[in-house]
């Protein structure tokens, strides 16, 4: 059993004096876990780090072994932020989320551009915009889409001010009005409005982590990672 892909670095974790495993989202074999042989020596210290693009190829002698990895480096986007602890946090946040909401083995080739593009949207000043709506993304690619398109209430679609934590649904401001305060609030730049302002992005966070908990992870008796909040702390502070 062997096969090479394109893959993005989540996580690592060491096993016995050199090797490690790592755990991979791929582009065609979906969340992949495997051994590297001298993955925390000093040679690949610096290669094999959170958020890093990697060509590897995967070899197992049956299929449900855990197998291991030989790589090479494609892009060394993780150490990038070293110097910039809110945009460590958001590429770390973005990992772990990805880790803990992908099944395994299981193929999201969505998921992977999605978060492609939000690690090479880490240059742009917008970026805490492009990260909530690829986390709002990941919930449609696993099933849970939100329907933005009209209010739940009257059918409108301007003014689309809220969502029901119940159904996933926009609700209008006016329809909202005596509710708001048990509704989530959406923000504009979720709907196409220009890249949001950091209170927005707080709320954007808010709703996708909301729903985040409730379908994907509370079925499997898990909370948000720690990284995604400590991302959302940083951006409160």
């Amino acid at each position: 059993m062997d096969w090479t892909d394109e893959a993005i670095l989540l996580s690592l974790r060491r096993h016995g004096e050199t090797a490690a495993v790592v755990t991979l989202l791929t582009r065609e074999h979906g969340r992949h876990a495997g051994l590297v042989r001298g993955g925390t020596g000093k040679a690949a210290r610096a290669a094999l780090q959170t958020g890093n693009r990697l060509q590897v190829t995967w070899k197992a002698r049956l299929s449900e072994q855990l197998g291991s990895f030989t790589w090479e480096l494609g892009g060394a986007f993780g150490s990038l932020w070293l110097h910039d602890p809110l945009r460590l946090a958001g590429l770390s946040a973005a990992c772990a989320l990805t880790e803990v909401c992908l099944p395994e083995r299981e193929p999201h080739r969505a998921v992977f551009d999605g978060l492609a593009a939000v690690i090479r949207g880490l240059n742009d000043e917008d970026w805490p915009s492009l990260y909530v709506q690829w986390e709002l993304g990941l919930l449609g690619e696993l099933g849970f889409g939100l329907d933005l398109s009209c209010c739940a209430a009257s059918g409108v679609t301007e003014d689309l001010a809220y969502v029901s934590p119940r159904s996933g649904r926009a609700v209008s401001r006016a329809a909202g009005a005596a509710y708001h305060d048990k509704l989530l609030a959406l923000p504009a730049f979720l709907l196409g409005a220009s890249g949001g302002d950091r209170p927005d992005v707080i709320d954007g966070l808010t709703l996708t982590g909301y729903f985040l908990e409730r379908h994907v992870l509370m079925p499997q008796s898990k909370g948000l990672p720690a990284a995604r909040s400590r991302l959302v702390d940083r951006l409160l502070a």
